[in-house]
């Protein structure tokens, strides 16, 4: 619901003009009687001489359910952009606005925009915590028996980004094995 517009003080009445504002910005007839001290009938016809399309308590409703619903988004967006570390671009993506609409909107919730370098930050060290997890399951599946290539196919990594992430969990690596032909060939005994 809307906050009733301020009162006026009693010895000046609000204009014809002042009272088509407050209805267009969403005011009930209602409202602006109790806020205005006015008769209704004296309201409503001051909402017609200033030439204002009436709306129906339909219309009314709609159009407040739609601050409503902008109110949730704003506050979804501010969650995501707080929380989540997602840039405006990915905010006007969600909300399917453009980015100054993102950005309003995360401004109308109360939140603050950060800078590109803050946003880097804050996505760099949320990256880090994610390899560093990585690096630990790998680590464990390592020292379970699993070889460096199986661990590379099953996490779609290559083999020296796995032998990284394992160096990164300071994982004691077993010994390379020599597959292929013997260094020095063995001779047949006649």
């Amino acid at each position: 619901m809307n906050p009733p517009p301020p009162k006026q003080p009693e010895d000046e009445p609000p204009s014809a003009q002042k009272l088509r504002e407050e209805y267009e910005a969403g005011a009930t007839v209602q409202e602006l009687v109790a806020a205005s001290g006015l008769p209704y009938g004296t309201v409503l016809n001051r909402l017609r001489e200033a030439g204002t399309v009436m709306r129906t308590s339909w219309q009314t409703r709609r159009m407040r359910d739609g601050q409503e619903a902008r109110a949730r988004l704003a506050a979804r967006l501010r969650i995501l952009y707080e929380t989540h570390g997602a840039t405006l671009g990915e905010l006007a993506a969600a909300a399917g606005k453009s980015k100054p609409a993102a950005r309003r909107l995360l401004i109308e919730a109360g939140g603050r925009v950060r800078s590109t370098r803050q946003t880097i930050q804050i996505r760099s060290a949320a990256s880090r915590a994610k390899r560093g997890k990585l690096a630990a399951w790998l680590r464990v599946r390592y020292e379970a028996g699993a070889t460096v290539p199986e661990l590379a196919e099953e996490c779609s990594y290559s083999t020296a980004t796995v032998y990284r992430l394992l160096r990164q969990a300071h994982t004691p690596m077993r010994p390379q094995h020599r597959h292929g032909p013997a260094r020095h060939a063995h001779k047949k005994q006649p």
